[in-house]
């Protein structure tokens, strides 16, 4: 505790902590490997990159993306299905969804992915 009584919170000096760019680059290879005609929630992808519980920096790593990069970003959505992607951009979120229906997504009423059918669930093929 500080003088003030507030919480000091334990940092780790800069060479324990993992630099940002390995970060990206261990999302960025579990994002390679969602397969065609699946999605993963952006939690999923940080959990398999091995930062459980920070969907954001998913979020983050995917935006800071090279334009033109063969990494299918869009096989990136929120837990429940939304395009995320949407309340910062409507056009990238229609790029999202229309990427997704070519190969062979579903979605509902709602514009949601049918996770029930297409969430990756490691270690499983595509269903056809």
């Amino acid at each position: 505790m500080s003088a003030r009584g507030v919480a000091l919170r334990k940092v780790r000096p800069a060479a324990e902590r993992p630099a940002r760019s390995n970060r990206y680059a261990t999302i960025w290879n579990v994002v390679r490997r969602i397969p065609r005609g699946r999605v993963a929630s952006y939690g999923q992808v940080a959990a398999l990159a091995g930062i459980a519980h920070a969907p954001r920096v998913a979020g983050y790593a995917l935006h800071a993306l090279p334009d033109g990069s063969p990494i299918p970003w869009h096989r990136v959505v929120a837990a429940d299905g939304r395009l995320a992607l949407a309340r910062l951009s409507s056009s990238g979120a229609l790029t999202q969804r229309m990427r997704l229906e070519r190969e062979g997504v579903g979605f509902d009423a709602r514009g949601r992915v049918r996770m029930e059918r297409h969430a990756w669930r490691r270690g499983r093929t595509p269903r056809d």
